[in-house]
């Protein structure tokens, strides 16, 4: 199954390395508009979210845009060590260091936030099911999160990350909704 992830996460990868720049803006801004225009958004006060690093859906324009919108943002810091994570309150990019891998993640003294005040979750990963199942960079750290989280799950996506199938575990959770540059896809797990 590991190896199989792996092949698959590779093979991704490399589809996603031929958009050229041109186009990733393209197809990342009809994202983000898709994204904006959905009651989950709106209504969202607070919104838990990644910093992006290519060749993934770029997020610094939508954390920019939560910002203008005074949406509080908050973003994941993990301890690798007991495999975990919690979001923390960022209200400027220079809230944010460089941890393993060149992740940008909160500096310690940033205000922590409870899952209950997460109101959307924009949810990472390398593909997505049109079921809203994903495959994540390897980690796990969603797949224990989202075990716990109540809240509206949604990710960004290309629409070459869109796979027939994945393989599944019994831990795996679906998100609520997929927003690609031209449609947004309602998941069973909605």
């Amino acid at each position: 199954m590991r190896e199989n992830k792996n092949k698959l996460r590779q093979e991704v990868r490399s589809r996603l390395m031929v958009l050229t720049k041109e186009e990733h803006e393209e197809l990342s801004n009809r994202i983000a508009e898709n994204l904006f225009s959905l009651e989950e958004w709106k209504k969202a006060e607070t919104i838990g979210i990644t910093i992006s690093i290519p060749p993934e859906v770029p997020t610094v324009r939508i954390i920019e845009q939560a910002w203008n919108e005074g949406k509080e943002v908050a973003v994941p810091k993990c301890d690798p060590e007991k495999k975990t994570m919690e979001f923390k309150k960022i209200s400027s990019f220079n809230q944010l260091e460089s941890v393993y891998y060149g992740l940008l993640e909160p500096v310690a003294d940033t205000a922590k936030a409870r899952k209950e005040d997460l109101d959307a979750l924009i949810v990472p990963g390398l593909a997505f099911t049109k079921e809203g199942y994903r495959l994540g960079f390897g980690g796990g750290y969603y797949d224990r999160f989202l075990s716990y989280y109540r809240g509206n799950t949604l990710a960004l996506t290309y629409e070459l990350q869109l796979m027939d199938e994945l393989p599944i575990e019994v831990h795996d959770i679906a998100v609520g909704k997929l927003i690609t540059p031209s449609r947004v896809i309602r998941t069973y797990a909605h």
